[in-house]
């Protein structure tokens, strides 16, 4: 076989090479929310795009007798359609929101799924939710880009605004600042409640997904066209620029940091996923998945079946990170050898991964209903989760690992208590 081909291959790119990497410990809270306080915000008028008319695949990768077993503890089910979102209050992982198809969010306790309150006004699909670092305030976007802030402990909107149709919403880590990424490219902040307002302009094309590095400092911004740029938070100047070769094929799917902000991982529908050093902007290795050949011959009018990259994240206590494809194949990479240590095999294709903080233990929810447990070092399933009639289409784990929230197409959200023999 000849090297860059196969799967699991990789490019190495010129004399680049992993460091470890001395942690001295990351700012404080004080110091992080200070930098955010000297960033020059403007409040900028949006213009609202036409919203497009939005079409769910119904019950894809479903499966017959489905909903026969259910390992779930507490089921929320006031969603009167598709569940597309949910997050955990970061202070205390008693509660969870989630957003839906039927336009809605609701915050509500994840030990018996009672209601606190819902978060009404929102005119499409709500597909971003999450709580602040302190869980004070929680943040809900629709499709149409109408974004609102809550107060939790007032149950009462403080902040509303309107951008272009919205693609993802994050809360900074340290500080009561809010980043959005909308359809025309451009990548919003915002001060919570008070709403000075400051934009990072990219191409003319979505700002895919994006994620502020631990730092508090810089994002992480990709695109629809295949480039990724790193922004300075506090000048609005773009640090580096990945494109042509260095940057995707396709659009960007997801990107993700290890946990001192050294390292960024972008995953695309282009089925690669790039190591990148963000102090340099220099690709460090490619990590290659060949698509699946399709089992039968493609008749005409008929598509060979496509694949991408749909989630990755690092492990926090190892040199691993894990690639989630939509073939259904979880990847476990070792980044000290830049190779792929182990290939996990899902029948139906991968939404979403997320890695326990402080286990090598990576989760998986995928099209078929099911959370699965595996253990990174062995390549192993530890155990595996069902309840739902449909698919899975987002999922949260707390802190200590010992439940996952999942959301789901059949219009209900679950809590499984996560029981581990290793405990």
């Amino acid at each position: 076989m000849e090297p860059g081909e196969g799967p699991g291959t990789l490019d190495l790119h010129g004399d680049e090479e992993i460091i470890e990497v001395v942690e001295l410990g990351p700012p404080g809270p004080d110091d992080l929310a200070e930098e955010m306080e000297d960033v020059d915000f403007e409040d900028e008028g949006a213009e609202e795009p036409d919203a497009e008319t939005w079409e769910s695949e119904d019950d894809e990768g479903v499966e017959d007798g489905m909903e026969a077993q259910d390992d779930s503890e507490v089921t929320f089910s006031l969603h009167s359609a598709s569940v597309f979102c949910v997050s955990l209050d970061p202070k205390t992982n008693t509660l969870a929101v989630t957003g839906g198809e039927d336009d809605k969010a609701f915050v509500w306790r994840v030990s018996d799924g009672e209601l606190l309150f819902e978060c009404s006004g929102h005119k499409d699909s709500v597909t971003c939710a999450g709580f602040s670092h302190d869980s004070v305030f929680v943040a809900t976007g629709d499709m149409s880009g109408l974004i609102k802030v809550w107060r939790v402990d007032a149950k009462e909107e403080v902040w509303s605004f309107e951008v272009g149709d919205l693609e993802w919403m994050e809360w900074h880590p340290q500080a009561h600042v809010l980043l959005a990424g909308t359809a025309d490219g451009n990548t919003w902040m915002w001060k919570i409640p008070s709403g000075d307002c400051k934009t990072f302009q990219g191409p003319a094309c979505p700002a895919t997904c994006g994620r502020i590095l631990p730092d508090g400092k810089r994002a992480v911004v990709g695109y629809e066209d295949g480039t990724m740029r790193i922004w300075d938070l506090k000048q609005g100047t773009s640090l580096h620029v990945l494109k042509g070769q260095d940057g995707h094929q396709d659009p960007l799917t997801c990107v993700a940091s290890n946990q001192d902000g050294s390292l960024i991982m972008t995953g695309s529908v282009d089925c690669h996923a790039k190591l990148v050093n963000s102090t340099t902007g220099k690709v460090v290795c490619v990590f290659k998945m060949e698509s699946v050949t399709p089992k039968a011959p493609i008749s005409e009018g008929e598509e060979a079946e496509s694949n991408s990259v749909e989630s990755l994240g690092f492990c926090n206590v190892m040199p691993l990170a894990a690639v989630g494809y939509l073939d259904g194949t979880l990847a476990i990479y070792d980044l000290s050898t830049q190779s792929l240590r182990h290939k996990c095999q899902h029948e139906s294709g991968i939404v979403q991964l997320l890695w326990e903080e402080s286990s090598a233990v990576v989760y998986t929810c995928s099209l078929d209903g099911a959370v699965r447990l595996w253990d990174a070092r062995s390549g192993k399933m530890i155990s595996e989760y069902r309840g739902h009639s449909a698919e899975i289409l987002d999922f949260a784990v707390n802190k200590d690992a010992s439940i996952v929230v999942t959301t789901s197409g059949d219009h209900q959200a679950k809590v499984f208590c996560v029981q581990r023999p290793d405990r």
